[in-house]
């Protein structure tokens, strides 16, 4: 099959199943969501050379146990407990970060192995599973698939513009094809997108809708570049092969994954302060 064609084909089925899924219920989200998640865990321990089990294990409970019991709203006595999520896994994004552009090392030791798989990939994927319960706690799909738009326009007009007008590379050692100029024209895009998203598709507003898309273009170029350095520390190209044409499902999600945290910590910071 052209390349060019199953590269299509499989996004394709990837959007639909998780705007499908993510539509459907709130219990169809949590399932493809806690798939997601045990995929991402078992290819970034197969990244970092690191056993599956116990973070298998370790991911499967704390997400079964976040959602658990959650229908149709997210009761307020979960705030403490999310509070401490949130900062566990804004510790470890410092971390990442530290990593990016800081430390210089080619290994990783054990014990941050652990600490990544936990707080850069299972933190994350609980905290995207709560992210769609609004203002006033009741499930909204419109809150993560406008998420997801968000990031797909800043990935795609960060590329097109890039590739058309991009001369000031943005981390050339980590990702040689990023520019600066693709970076700030991903952002614009988003941007656009936020306020046709706030006028005609999730209503709300504009402010939340304007400054989203900065906080997403900002994160999800981050996210990217974080795992294209664990790729690079591993001299692998992809995370894995389950998506024909696209890699693994990390390298489909490590936008979202790492946008999550500063998403969410938006999100409470306009709830406790409205």
């Amino acid at each position: 099959m052209n390349e060019t064609l199953k590269r299509s084909l499989s996004g394709a089925v990837y959007v639909a199943l998780l705007l499908i899924a993510t539509s459907y219920s709130v219990n169809s989200f949590y399932v493809l969501f806690g798939i997601f998640m045990l995929i991402a865990v078992y290819e970034f321990c197969r990244l970092v050379k690191l056993n599956i089990i116990l973070p298998l294990l370790f991911g499967a409970s704390t997400y079964t146990l976040a959602t658990y019991s959650k229908k149709e709203y997210l009761p307020d006595s979960d705030h403490i407990n999310d509070g401490l999520l949130l900062l566990a896994t804004l510790f470890v994004s410092i971390k990442c970060l530290h990593l990016l552009f800081i430390s210089k090392k080619d290994k990783i030791d054990k014990l941050s192995k652990y600490i990544y798989v936990i707080g850069y990939v299972i933190f994350p994927f609980i905290l995207i599973s709560k992210i769609p319960f609004g203002k006033h706690a009741l499930y909204n799909p419109q809150i993560i698939i406008s998420i997801f738009i968000l990031i797909w326009t800043n990935d795609t007009f960060a590329y097109v513009v890039g590739k058309s007008i991009g001369k000031h590379k943005l981390i050339e050692r980590i990702s040689p094809k990023k520019t600066v100029e693709g970076f700030f024209g991903g952002m614009l895009f988003s941007v656009i997108a936020g306020i046709l998203i706030s006028k005609f598709y999730i209503g709300g507003s504009i402010f939340i809708w304007t400054v989203s898309p900065i906080i997403i273009s900002i994160f999800s170029t981050l996210g990217d570049l974080i795992e294209s350095k664990f790729k690079r520390i591993a001299a692998v190209k992809d995370s894995g092969n389950i998506m024909p044409g696209h890699g693994g499902i990390l390298d489909r999600l490590d936008s979202i994954i790492f946008v999550a945290p500063f998403v969410y910590l938006f999100y409470q910071i306009l709830y406790y302060v409205s």
